[in-house]
């Protein structure tokens, strides 16, 4: 079970459950009070546009990143991070799969220790 769990992986699979857990608690706290998400996000001033502009850029360039490098490393199913940043938080999805990609050159790592090539299996 912990095999390809490096600290940084860790530290990654940390700031995912941190991502969660703080972007659920505002949307909660925006259920309970039956708030507009989508309108709050838009009317809440400059400030707030501004931030939604920022994270938004960043969070396609990451699903970009992590369409490109999964395919690269093998990864499969990368697609389910993106659909999981719309039903819970990019905060949490990029941290994950960043976690993920972590371990899967771990492993890569590990089997060319053992055959004595590198990840695109030349020695």
């Amino acid at each position: 079970m912990t095999r390809n769990w490096t600290p940084l992986a860790v530290v990654y699979l940390v700031a995912a459950v941190a991502g969660l857990v703080g972007t659920w608690t505002f949307n909660a706290i925006a259920i309970a009070e039956r708030r507009d998400f989508v309108g709050d996000l838009i009317t809440s001033g400059p400030a707030v546009s501004s931030i939604t502009t920022d994270l938004l850029v960043v969070a396609v360039a990451g699903g970009i990143l992590i369409v490109v490098e999964s395919r690269r490393l093998g990864m499969r199913f990368a697609w389910l991070y993106l659909v999981g940043a719309g039903l819970t938080a990019f905060a949490f999805t990029f941290p994950l799969w960043l976690a993920m990609r972590e371990r899967r050159l771990a492993a890569l790592r590990a089997a060319d220790a053992v055959d004595g090539t590198d990840a695109a299996g030349e020695s």
